[in-house]
């Protein structure tokens, strides 16, 4: 059962509203005004709720279903429990999802600007935006409209954040031009110092660090996640990239649109993602790589050379999938041998 002291609930709908909104079926039309109350899980449905089912792994767990209701493929529906009423669709997934945004949505903030902030009176603030205690905005700073800034937040000097975007508490932004409809979660640093050294007369001299980090529309970028400026050309994260937290991106990186980066990755400088790639957890890349666009890598792989666009990459060093599953093998054999 969601919260809804954290969460904000619209409803109840009937299932006529239900298969609009799912873009589904509802298989007896005579039920069009039943109400249903929550979305519930298939294990925790009551009679008040919907529910999903769409795994053909475990049909007979239909059977177990208590929900008022239920979305599912015309597959499965033979499988629902008797009574349960039900609505198919192609794509039940999606249509949770659908659901989901319709049933609930986090609390909204009203417009205001908490008295404990510091802006610079050369700060733009567009209308809508929520700036909440302890902020502090630098000079010449842009924020777009209905912005949600958490507390705590620090925006340094002549940043630019697009609409609709939202920053987490704790974040600090630098260096940086942020797109629209973007969320950037708690404690996340960008625009960062690059890690660049030179060795003079015995020791390391820090390397100026001049560029930007540049992050386009609709980006999600994890909790405690970094992203480094560049030293001269700027760091780039296409539109739609997806980083989870606790994720390493180094100076003059650049991600192509749509990129899926999961936690505990690491990469080194300069690298150029295509676009639609995807990194596994703890994933760990060496400096100056082409990743081609719609390559996937698994997690913990290293990733020590180039990879061409579409591969599918795994193991340390990488190698291609099919090549480390035969590694893996080739060595059971020969363990399996050497016990014999």
């Amino acid at each position: 059962m969601v919260d809804t002291a954290f969460y904000e609930k619209n409803g109840p709908f009937t299932l006529a509203q239900v298969a609009k909104i799912c873009d589904a079926k509802l298989l007896d039309v005579s039920q069009a005004q039943v109400v249903v109350q929550n979305i519930a899980t298939m294990n925790h449905a009551s009679e008040n709720d919907i529910c999903f089912f769409y795994d053909k792994k475990n049909k007979e767990k239909g059977a177990e279903i208590k929900a008022k209701a239920c979305v599912t493929t015309e597959m499965l529906a033979p499988f629902v429990a008797q009574g349960v009423i039900i609505l198919v669709s192609a794509n039940p997934k999606l249509s949770f999802l659908k659901l989901n945004q319709e049933f609930y949505h986090e609390v909204c903030l009203r417009a205001d600007i908490a008295s404990s902030a510091k802006i610079h009176p050369t700060a733009i603030i567009g209308r809508g935006t929520f700036i909440a205690d302890g902020v502090v905005i630098g000079e010449k700073v842009v924020i777009g409209e209905n912005c949600v800034i958490e507390p705590n937040v620090v925006i340094g000097r002549a940043c630019k954040i697009g609409n609709n975007t939202k920053i987490g508490a704790n974040a600090s932004i630098s260096y940086a031009i942020i797109g629209d409809n973007c969320y950037i979660y708690a404690g996340v640093r960008i625009g960062q110092d690059g890690f660049g050294f030179m060795m003079i007369d015995g020791k390391h001299v820090r390397i100026p660090q001049l560029g930007r980090v540049i992050i386009g529309n609709d980006v999600e970028v994890g909790a405690n996640t970094c992203i480094d400026r560049g030293a001269l050309d700027d760091t780039v994260i296409g539109d739609g990239c997806k980083i989870d937290n606790l994720v390493q991106i180094a100076h003059n990186d650049k991600f192509g649109n749509n990129c899926i980066v999961v936690s505990q990755t690491g990469v080194a400088g300069s690298c150029t993602f295509g676009d639609y790639v995807v990194c596994g957890g703890q994933t760990g890349f060496a400096d100056h790589l082409n990743i081609g666009s719609g390559a996937q890598i698994a997690s913990q792989s290293g990733i020590m050379r180039d990879i061409a666009p579409g591969e599918v990459m795994m193991g340390y060093p990488a190698v291609k999938f099919k090549d480390f599953m035969r590694q893996v093998a080739c060595l059971q054999k020969l363990s399996n041998k050497h016990n014999s």
